[in-house]
């Protein structure tokens, strides 16, 4: 019989309203969300007090290179492990490994390793699949990508991996006759996302139309939005997608933060770190996709003063969101719970606390600092 939990005197963030006085069961699931007194009837129950802190779903991190020292292009299990207990620091209790611009064979051994460690316990967060990001862009838009090893969108490419790639970033003008596009369509559930993209808002709706659905870390990366010429965010803008937002305040001005959510939707948006293997460490020279890496001031860039994915941690992002915006705490919990889970797939059993579903949970104070996070029912940080 596996061991009953119950977390007491916490305030437990739901959908649409924050709860109190009530006891949240779960073992490997969550289990139900009860007076104080009915836990009577459940035997060999451990109560936890939580000391009125807040309880959510469990953090979603849909779009992440590494932290801790560790880059998923390391392609170890000692690398992905090492993220995920480093993120689980952060809240987070499910993230996808995202690749990077690369040679085949480097991303495959990437994809290799993402897939060996979904079905593992790395007493972190869990791995969800993968974030394909790159080599399918443009050169003109292509960050801190390596441009060496740019390449037009190639079905066989990732055809091995459709079982584990949840997202795919590209550039769908690259894709000029969406042959890619709609082969993606036919066999997968993958999620395509425009990235690094230099297309013009005809070609932006037209790929939306034709199965684009999602957009990576919007405004970064993007042909920007012009009175005469809309751009990416234009298109995004018309049609509605959902979109990543990297909330590190570098990025994006924080004044954009409301104007995005007022346009897209609370429910259209999804918060990332895009951290690197320099997230959770010091200042200092970091490396990326082969690329010397400069981390000072909060901000990660190449030598040239590119931005270089971030430091961000996720409950920073939620923080920066909640001083930034008029919303509601539970609104910005969704923007990295549930919102992320539909983005990949997995809302049926993760992203929000509903009897049934996976027992991902996070436990913080007013100030976003973490206290616990459970993964599956089991504790994998804890300093409450």
């Amino acid at each position: 019989m596996n061991k009953l939990y119950g977390l007491i005197n916490g305030k437990v963030i739901e959908e649409n309203a924050i709860i109190e006085n009530k006891v949240l069961l779960f073992d490997e699931k969550i289990i139900d969300l009860v007076d104080v007194q009915e836990t009577d009837k459940y035997k060999n129950i451990e109560l936890i007090d939580v000391k009125g802190k807040f309880v959510s779903a469990g953090f979603i991190d849909i779009h992440i290179h590494g932290a801790g020292g560790s880059d998923t292009m390391d392609a170890t299990i000692e690398s992905i492990a090492n993220i995920a207990k480093t993120i689980a620091k952060a809240g987070v209790t499910g993230f996808l490994p995202t690749t990077i611009t690369s040679d085949r064979q480097s991303i495959e051994r990437a994809f290799e390793i993402v897939r060996g460690a979904m079905s593992l316990d790395l007493q972190g967060a869990k791995v969800l699949g993968a974030h394909m990001e790159g080599p399918f862009i443009n050169r003109k838009y292509k960050g801190a990508q390596n441009p060496k090893f740019i390449a037009k969108p190639n079905f066989e490419f990732i055809e091995k991996y459709i079982d584990i790639i949840k997202i795919i970033t590209l550039a769908p003008e690259m894709d000029a006759e969406h042959d890619f596009l709609n082969k993606i369509k036919e066999s997968s559930n993958i999620t395509l996302s425009i990235g690094h993209s230099n297309a013009t808002y005809d070609e932006a709706i037209e790929a939306i139309k034709k199965g684009i659905k999602h957009a990576t870390h919007l405004f970064n990366a993007m042909s920007p939005m012009h009175h005469r010429d809309p751009g990416v965010i234009g298109a995004v803008f018309k049609k509605n997608i959902t979109c990543e937002l990297i909330a590190d305040k570098i990025h994006v001005h924080p004044a954009i933060f409301q104007i995005l959510i007022d346009i897209i939707g609370i429910e259209n948006l999804v918060l990332i770190t895009d951290s690197i293997r320099a997230g959770c460490m010091k200042e200092g020279i970091y490396e990326l996709g082969g690329q010397k890496i400069i981390v000072k001031d909060g901000s990660a860039r190449l030598e040239n003063g590119t931005l270089a994915g971030s430091v961000l941690t996720l409950n920073q992002a939620v923080k920066n969101i909640l001083e930034n915006t008029d919303i509601e705490l539970f609104e910005a919990i969704r923007l990295v719970t549930i919102n992320p889970a539909k983005v990949i797939g997995v809302d049926e059993n993760k992203g929000t606390l509903s009897i049934g579903k996976d027992a991902d949970i996070t436990v913080f104070d007013q100030d976003l600092n973490i206290f616990r996070t459970v993964v599956e029912g089991n504790i994998v940080f804890d300093r409450l």
